[in-house]
């Protein structure tokens, strides 16, 4: 007897005509169906090819073969929790620690981002025995409640912040306290943590952890300058908290120099706790959190398991190692330095042709490129980054903006992205560019001549 028939229920009749405001598509004026994607490009249902240079989720390109076949296979054979012995997630944890420094050795395998760093927070605080958070200006760190709570990207619009948040400023060398003219901005801007650190301590409280991105990308592409993270460490280890390094935007080789984003800090620096999530598994959900002994064992003083049901279950443990066997096998690491250098260099030579283009910077494949109105207040020029994301689209690129004022344009595209598709896209941007100064009076505006 064959499946019954089951006759569809018209989605007007039960969905609104629009989204609610808190649910956002990308170009909502002219949105886009995708239907497939492949390696670095995306397709609509007519069978447009966009070029992607910003899915990180997709890290080692869309629909990778090996990985959906590794996903394929475990399927057939078996999916269930983690409270039955297996393979997959013994091989799994044992691969990820060797691209880790030793004493990060124990990990715990979630679905998302959001889970590892809420699983983090409480790691933090039971191993410290303390409450607080230093967080960065401008930083996200996930979606559920405890996180938006240390997410300034967030609580600003929503309840402000929380008396045991602490911000301290983004080491932004282009916009923030201390520039690039600075003698030691990596010691200035560890100063203000520190700053931080003592007034919490004079009001009587005490930090569990400072949460940091290891490279910020809400905040609009940022580099912390080198050195950074030690003295911030320092500090934070002073006062009784732990460093927690936030890799789920750009870790598993996207800078090209090195695996993890942390590890431009120095080769001596090693995160009290690192997170992990959409590039690990290549938009399957899988995340993870990587701590040390003495963490784990505090946490495992409670008394209260750690579960979770389909973390580290069999499929996933076997997307993240097909995700690590493509890396190594495609070198897509060193991929991203060399793709990421061509890129950041002819954008550099856009710069010095366009003024609106403020500042270039970026590493491997993560660069962002800030839009200003002008060169002296580098007012950030928002109109016309947004501007150029639709002019873009119409060229069938797909970017998009970030930072504060959303005039950063960034690039986070899956590790396959070109040498060729770094020359079409900065092609294009000339293209729109050089139309715009034709049209316009300034940079100031969009408004064409009279």
């Amino acid at each position: 007897m064959g499946a019954p028939s089951l006759t569809p229920i018209p989605a007007k009749k039960y969905c609104p005509k629009e989204p609610p405001d808190s649910c956002r598509l990308f170009y909502p004026e002219d949105p886009i169906k995708i239907v497939r994607g492949q390696g670095q490009y995306l397709y609509d249902e007519q069978g447009a090819e966009y070029l992607d240079c910003i899915n990180n989720v997709a890290h080692v390109g869309h629909c990778h073969p090996l990985v959906v076949q590794a996903a394929h296979g475990q399927n057939q054979v078996l999916n269930t929790n983690s409270r039955y012995l297996h393979d997959n997630i013994v091989d799994y944890a044992q691969r990820l620690s060797e691209t880790l420094p030793q004493k990060l050795c124990v990990f715990y395998f979630l679905n998302s981002g959001s889970e590892a760093n809420d699983l983090a927070l409480r790691l933090a605080r039971q191993y410290t025995g303390h409450w607080d958070v230093v967080v960065l200006d401008h930083a996200y760190h996930g979606h559920l409640s405890s996180l938006i709570d240390i997410s300034p990207y967030k609580f600003r619009d929503l309840d402000g912040q929380k008396e045991w948040v602490h911000v301290a400023p983004l080491p932004d060398t282009y916009r923030g306290l201390y520039r690039e003219d600075h003698p030691n901005p990596a010691g200035a801007y560890a100063g203000e943590v520190k700053r931080v650190v003592n007034s919490v301590q004079e009001k009587g409280r005490k930090i569990a952890a400072f949460f940091v991105e290891s490279l910020p990308s809400v905040a609009g592409q940022v580099i912390p300058p080198a050195g950074y993270f030690p003295e911030v460490a320092e500090h934070i280890h002073r006062a009784g908290g732990l460093f927690v390094a936030d890799e789920i935007q750009v870790g598993f080789g996207r800078v090209g120099k090195h695996f993890w984003a942390f590890q431009l800090q120095g080769e001596d620096f090693v995160p009290d706790i690192v997170t992990m999530g959409k590039s690990i598994g290549n938009g399957h959900p899988v995340a993870c959190v990587a701590t040390t002994q003495a963490v784990a064992r505090a946490f495992e003083a409670t008394g209260v398991e750690y579960f979770n049901t389909f973390g580290g279950s069999p499929v996933s443990c076997a997307v993240g190692l097909a995700v690590l066997h493509v890396l190594e096998k495609e070198q897509l690491q060193a991929h991203a330095a060399s793709v990421g250098s061509v890129l950041m260099e002819l954008l550099r030579q856009q710069k010095a042709k366009h003024p609106i283009i403020g500042d270039v910077r970026g590493i491997g494949l993560f660069i962002g490129v800030d839009l200003i109105k002008d060169e002296a207040t580098r007012e950030p020029a928002t109109e016309e980054a947004n501007y150029m994301v639709s002019r873009l689209k119409e060229n069938y690129i797909l970017l998009s903006t970030d930072g504060p004022w959303r005039n950063v344009l960034k690039f986070k595209p899956p590790m396959c992205f070109s040498v060729d598709n770094a020359r079409h896209v900065v092609a294009k941007m000339d293209t729109i560019l050089t139309d715009m100064e034709e049209k316009v009076r300034s940079c100031e505006t969009l408004r064409l001549q009279p």
